[in-house]
This record gives structure tokens, sequence and C-alpha cells, in this order.
């Protein structure tokens, strides 16, 4: 039988002391193995300008940045920042900044579809309508159809943002009192408006609140009521015109493909929970400012009547079937909003109206 050794209270301290600080070693050499990875940087720049990137991605990024717990960081750089907007899709490509968030058409995204972004004319009346053609009527499979050609740039998703109304120094009663008017817009809303005699101005987004004090430019048709108090417009415009060159603008998330590879995909999903929270965000944020504004606003409504408005909408007509042709994938997206309007027109109020 083997004998019991004794220990004194002395061996017994010494020995849990000993003990003690080898678990103390290991754990301080366990420790750095979890902070081991650096949290991964991002740089995105948005379209908007700060005030209004408060309310379209901001917030979002921050709950994004909350949540990812040290995991990573993405800076947040608003209109022009870092590159000038036109070449914001350029620069994700390049790996200049990491991701950006625009529509296909300012942006100068280089895929046939593009012109579908921003404000294509009359295609939506709802902001309901861009997340119902993109999830539910084929879109979504076409933009990544058409961004799988083009190299180191994956979209991620097209949400829904304000409509598209006039907002000018002049009052507009009549498709008459359009013509002349030096207007910033975005580039196919341009090239549609110039068929009623519209001026379209491309300008550096800051410029465009002087331009207007200045008399450069007669007004915007860039974005709806609330977009023009929020960035400071309505405090040098007169009037809006309640006519919609269209019902909402479609905006995308576009990210560097080397760099969202590099992402873990918790954090991948993450980042698009909160993308798809700002979505969320703005349907009830623009639709609640827009009637809001109406009334409560510092400018006057005017309104051009519904029969002559007609023309705008038979103009747009025939705008689409043009656009169609510039190439087969266009040409379904054509189809889809020829059916998807006659689908809303068929199922009646509140889908649409008249």
């Amino acid at each position: 039988m083997k004998e019991r050794k004794t220990l004194s209270k002395r061996d017994f301290l010494r020995r849990s002391v000993v003990a003690t600080a080898g678990a103390v070693g290991a754990t301080t050499l366990a420790a750095p193995a979890v902070r081991a990875q650096a949290p991964i940087k991002w740089r995105m720049q948005t379209y908007a300008g700060p005030a209004l990137a408060e309310h379209v991605v901001k917030n979002s990024i921050d709950w994004f940045n909350k949540a990812a717990n040290g995991e990573m960081e993405i800076e947040l750089y608003t209109a022009d920042q870092l590159v000038p907007h036109g070449e914001l899709f350029r620069a994700v490509q390049s790996g200049t900044i990491d991701a950006a968030q625009s529509d296909d058409d300012s942006a100068s995204a280089p895929v046939d579809i593009k012109v579908f972004g921003a404000y294509f004319p009359l295609a939506a009346r709802y902001s309901l309508d861009i997340p119902a053609l993109w999830h539910w009527h084929g879109l979504k499979e076409i933009w990544e159809e058409a961004y799988a050609e083009i190299p180191d740039v994956t979209w991620l998703s097209t949400g829904a943002w304000d409509p598209c109304n006039f907002g000018t120094t002049k009052p507009i009663k009549s498709l008459a009192d359009l013509k002349g008017l030096r207007v910033y817009t975005f580039p196919t809303g341009g090239q549609f408006l110039s068929r009623f005699g519209v001026v379209p101005v491309s300008l550096p987004y800051e410029d465009v609140q002087p331009a207007i004090q200045t008399g450069e430019l007669d007004g915007v048709c860039w974005c709806g009521i609330t977009e023009m108090h929020t960035v400071g417009w309505a405090d040098v415009l007169k009037y809006f015109l309640t006519n919609p060159l269209s019902g909402a603008w479609a905006g995308s998330y576009f990210v560097n493909t080397e760099k969202w590879n590099a992402v873990p995909p918790h954090l991948q999903q993450l980042f698009i929970l909160a993308m798809n929270n700002s979505h969320y965000y703005r349907q009830h944020w623009y639709w609640a400012g827009e009637a809001n504004y109406r009334i409560n606003g510092k400018l006057e409504l005017t309104s051009i009547p519904d029969a002559e408005w007609k023309q705008v909408e038979d103009e747009a007509a025939k705008f689409w079937t043009e656009v169609a042709q510039q190439s087969p994938r266009s040409a379904r997206v054509v189809e889809i909003f020829q059916k998807y309007n006659d689908s809303m027109k068929k199922a009646g109020p509140p889908y649409r109206y008249g």
C-alpha cells in the first residue's frame, strides 16, 4: 500500500500559489488569440449629403457597427466626399472605396440596365412598387444576372426612396411652364424631361442650393418634398409640383467583390440585415414626410391638370419602348414594368386609382 503523504499548511499554500500563477499565465497567453484578428475596416460612400444621410443610411451603419461588436467597422462618407458621384461605381470596382449606396444611373454603373435605376419615368406609383418589382416580379434576378458580368463589384440590393417631383422658383401649372426650366435632375430623368423643354443641369450635390439662390437653377427634379425640406432646398425654392415624374427612387447597395468575400458569413448577414432595416425605415420615414410637408411645409403646391399630364404619361410609354430596344435584357425589364402596371390597374384601389 502506498503511503499517504501529509501536506503541511506551508506546502499547501506554496503549491496553491504555483498552480494559480500557472493558470494566470495560461490565461494571459490565450488572450491574444481571442483578439489577434484586427477589426475589418470599410469605407463606404453614399449619394446623399450629410443631412439626408442621417435618414437614408447613417442610422443603419451605426446599427451595424454596434452589432458587429468590434469585429468590423464601416466609415461612412457623404456625397462627393471621397470621389465625385459620377465616379462612385468605378471607385468601388477599383477598391478605392469598399461599398457604395447610390442608384445605378447617376453612379455610372457600366450595365445596360442602369437606365432603370433612380427614377425611371412613371415606372412606379408608390414606394412599395419597388420592392414588389424586385422581389416578386423578377427584377432581382435580372440585376444579379447583369452585375455578374461586371468584374470586381457585387450588387446586393435595391430598395425604395421617395417620389420624384419638381421643386421650383417659378410656379408650374401647365406643361408649357416646363419649357426652358434649368433643373438639377438625374441623367435618365433629364433625358426624358428634355422632351418637354426642360434643360437638365449637372452640378455637384453641394452646389445645388447656391445655384438656386443665384438663379443658375430654376429648381430640382431630384426628390420628393421631404428631401427638399431635410436638405434645405425648401428654403430657397417656392413651389412644389404634385404631379410625380416617378412614385419612388430605386437605389442600390454595391460592394467591392474581393472585400465582400473576405467578410465572414455572419458579418455579411449582419450587413444585409442592417441594409434591409434601412429599406424599411425609409418606407415609413418618406411616406410620413411626404404627407406632412405638403400640409405643413414651406412650399406652395401646384398641379398640372390630369388631362394635360396624360401627355407626359403617353410620352413615357414611348420612352419605355425606345429604351427596350437598347438590349434584350432592357426589353425584359420594360416588359415586367408593363405587365406590373397593367396588373395594378386591374387590381384597382388602393393599388391604382382611375
